[in-house]
């Protein structure tokens, strides 16, 4: 194990030579969060060779298609791939000794490419920079361990367990269900360790083998290439177990889904969080963002629900939200704010679930509360009650966040019109993809009866 992040191209040989690394992993995030990249020779990276990949790529779509049209040129133009050499470290997964490296995707021109997430993320911290200001986040992450099945049509079942039986539920916050899985914990531990991914409370959630660990508060970008290494680690270290590390928002019918909360502050240059005032009482500034979410959130909710199973994930009861009220430690509105010393005062986005990209989510949260301050946007009432009693004022389908994100003013200022363009028309071809299946329920009732 080790949390060096060699910089130098003579520390980084150095590194590769120690621990007889070969090659290096130079990966970066498409939109849906899945890594693309080459695998490059150890000694290549150590002296700076270039790497180049298709513009299109971080556009690719989860089905493996592209949409070339409008947005990028019949030649299919390169980007260069440029290492983030923070994130240089062992690559905890694989079976002999590699190193891996998040990447930046750049134009030839010496500008971030704009289809690419880490890109759009980093797009809308430099508004908060020219404020001078530091957002500050958190994520809390929900997955399911499943059997490991080779058939994706089959339905996913509970993982053995010591003694042999399958967890039935019932195990919500158990630490004994984390110990019956403690070959996998283990090592996903350190990975995680390796990769230099900080987490803080590891636990059982409600649903049969579901689970949530939280990521410490960091900031945004940094915090972001962390989440996308824990799902990374978390596949690669479930699947030497056989196991399966599953993400979607709902993947098994009848129980709770999986989401991805994200915790939010914001800095100002003196480190101090501008959501509180001097004397420990709330800044105007958390009502201003607050209700830029509540603004905002709708139009950018297709990167809180990127797919078309996200939106099964929205059932009122179940803790996942139907609407954007905010209220004081209250888990059933869609916007929360932890109680909480001064320093710490924060929001917490109930939206996400566990499917979207954390790139995206968090650039998309940051935008909409940026600009509830920048318009001194004013939010409703704080919820006393419950949250589902209230009509619901999210998106619910894919199809109609799709059409909301596609004409949003805001998106486009704040993600890049050509990022907007292109990120809808991916989509589109998904969501028309899954149009044309013939769907289980289908072929179940209709079949032999109409």
């Amino acid at each position: 194990m080790t949390h060096i992040t060699p910089s130098a191209g003579s520390d980084q040989a150095a590194f590769f030579q120690q621990h007889g690394v070969l090659d290096v992993e130079c990966i970066f995030a498409d939109i849906t969060g899945f890594p693309r990249g080459k695998l490059m020779p150890a000694a290549s990276f150590a002296a700076g060779a270039e790497l180049r990949i298709c513009q299109a790529i971080p556009m690719q779509a989860v089905t493996g298609d592209y949409s070339y049209h409008p947005v990028f040129p019949d030649s299919d133009p390169d980007v260069r791939m440029r290492a983030d050499d923070r994130t240089l470290t062992l690559a905890p997964w694989a079976s002999v000794p590699r190193a891996v490296a998040v990447h930046d995707c750049v134009e030839l021109n010496g500008e971030l490419c704009a289809f690419a997430p880490r890109s759009v993320l980093k797009r809308v911290l430099a508004s908060y920079q020219a404020h001078g200001w530091t957002p500050v986040v958190a994520p809390e992450i929900e997955f399911y361990l499943c059997a490991a099945n080779a058939d994706p049509a089959q339905p996913l079942a509970a993982p053995q367990l010591r003694g042999g039986r399958a967890e039935l539920g019932q195990s919500a916050f158990s630490l004994q269900a984390l110990n019956d899985l403690a070959p996998f914990w283990d090592e996903f531990r350190a990975a995680l360790a390796t990769l230099n991914v900080a987490t803080d409370t590891w636990l059982h959630e409600v649903g049969t083998s579901q689970f949530e660990i939280n990521l410490l508060h960091g900031e945004a970008v940094s915090v972001a290439d962390q989440a996308f290494l824990f799902k990374v680690a978390a596949r690669e270290i479930a699947l030497k177990h056989g196991l399966n590390a599953v993400f979607m928002a709902k993947p098994i019918a009848g129980c709770p889904g999986s989401s991805m909360h994200l915790h939010q502050s914001v800095l100002d240059a003196h480190g101090s969080n501008i959501f509180s005032l001097p004397d420990g009482t709330e800044s105007p500034l958390l009502g201003q963002f607050i209700a830029g979410l509540q603004s905002y959130v709708p139009e950018l909710m297709l990167m809180f629900a990127p797919n078309v199973n996200s939106y099964r994930r929205y059932v009122a009861g179940s803790q996942a939200p139907v609407n954007l009220q905010w209220g004081y430690d209250n888990r059933t509105a869609g916007l929360r704010v932890p109680a909480s010393v001064a320093a710490a005062r924060r929001v917490e986005n109930r939206v996400a679930g566990a499917d979207a990209n954390a790139y995206l989510a968090i650039a998309a949260s940051l935008a909409a509360g940026l600009a509830g301050i920048e318009q001194r946007l004013q939010p409703t009432p704080a919820l006393a009650g419950n949250g589902y009693d209230q009509s619901a004022d999210l998106p619910l389908q894919i199809s109609e966040a799709l059409q909301k994100m596609k004409h949003s003013t805001l998106a486009r200022q704040a993600l890049g019109n050509d990022f907007v363009t292109g990120y809808t028309a991916v989509k589109g071809l998904e969501v028309d993809h899954f149009t044309a299946e013939i769907s289980a329920w289908e072929r179940r009732y209709l079949l032999p009866q109409v």
